[in-house]
This record gives C-alpha cells, sequence and structure tokens, in this order.
C-alpha cells in the first residue's frame, strides 16, 4: 500500500499472495516478514490506484478503529489481517518447525511447478502452471501419513484437510489442479497424524 509499482502482490491478488507468502516462509533465505492490511477502495486512473493514500479503518473522529476479531478468527470489516489466514498461519507453523534444516529435495518441471524440502522435516510443492500436477517425489520425512497445512490443519489428532502419504522410501505423490483455490500443499513432521 503506497510503495509504488505495479508489480507488488498483495492481498487483492489473495491466490498469488498466500503461494508467495507461502514460498517466503518455507525457504531458507533471509528475514521474513509478514503483512497484516487493511482493504481501501481502489480506483485506478491510468494504471494507477489514485486511493493508495487512503489510511486504515476509521472512526468518524479519525482515530484508527480497533480490529475486530469474527468467530472463526478472521478479521472483521475492512480489516484484512492476512497473519490470520490458515494458510499464511499454518506455514509460520512449518517455519518454526524447519527451522535450522537445510534446503534439499528440489524439483521442477521446467515451468512453474516447484517443490523442495527441508531437511527431513518439512516439504512444500507449488503448481502455478496451466495445468494440473500429478507427480511422486522424494519429500525426506519420515513415513507416515501427514496433513497438508494449507487445506486445513492437524486438530485433536484429525486432518481437517487432504492428507498426503509418505512411503518407506520418503516419496509421495502430489495432485494438485490448476484451478485450486490454493494450488499448493505444505507438510511437516509436527503435521503427521
Amino acid at each position: 500500500h503506497g510503495a509504488g509499482g505495479a508489480s507488488i502482490l498483495t492481498f487483492f491478488d489473495a491466490r498469488l499472495y498466500k503461494m508467495g507468502v507461502g514460498f517466503m516462509l518455507a525457504h531458507p533465505y533471509g528475514f521474513t516478514r509478514v503483512m497484516s492490511s487493511f482493504r481501501w477502495p481502489r480506483y485506478f486512473v491510468n494504471g494507477r490506484d489514485v486511493n493508495d493514500w487512503i489510511g486504515p479503518p476509521r472512526n468518524p473522529d479519525g482515530s484508527t478503529q480497533p480490529v475486530s476479531i469474527n468467530a472463526d478468527t478472521t478479521c472483521a470489516g475492512d480489516w484484512v489481517c492476512e497473519h490470520r489466514w490458515r494458510q499464511i498461519k499454518n506455514m509460520v507453523i512449518f517455519r518454526n518447525v524447519v527451522d535450522g534444516q537445510p534446503f534439499s529435495n528440489w524439483w521442477d518441471n521446467g515451468n512453474s511447478q516447484i517443490a523442495f524440502g527441508r531437511g527431513d522435516r518439512g516439504f512444500i510443492i507449488f503448481n502455478n502452471d496451466d495445468w494440473n500436477l500429478d507427480v511422486t517425489l522424494k519429500t525426506g520425512l519420515p513415513a507416515g501419513t501427514y496433513c497438508d497445512v494449507i487445506s486445513g490443519q492437524k486438530e485433536n489428532g484429525r486432518c481437517t484437510g487432504r492428507q498426503i502419504s509418505v512411503s518407506s522410501d520418503s516419496s509421495a505423490r502430489f495432485q494438485i489442479s490448476n484451478t485450486a483455490e490454493d494450488p499448493f500443499v505444505a507438510i511437516h513432521v509436527d503435521a503427521m497424524l
């Protein structure tokens, strides 16, 4: 908001934003920062948002409105609170679980499907192509059934999202539709069922 440039990734493109933040949090490089934003009425003139000066939600007296939290823990009103989105919250947990682990098991299809692991603690795969992904890859993870922390999360020993089976040779089959709302999968050892 206000940073300039037309190629800034924001919550206005939630699908790509979640993938970008997921990649940032899974990759071991650098210092990460997760945004927590607010929505404003965008209005483009000659390719520029002329409303990019508008600040956070405010009361009639000009003071900033408090952040209201919905029953599902997301934010209400014009507060976006990306850090509370399940996918991003769970990727922060992923980053903590894989902390200190080496970058490993890189794979790509030569286009816009990529995957990599973090030692024997986590694995992530993305499909940003215009076609479905169906591939079996070495994850580096111990054998078992894992909860994908993008489509759901582990709660009381059960998975609320899709489950990924890792075989004794650490390989797993991943199927991701190019039209999925969140076309990526992330698993880690603390999400083993």
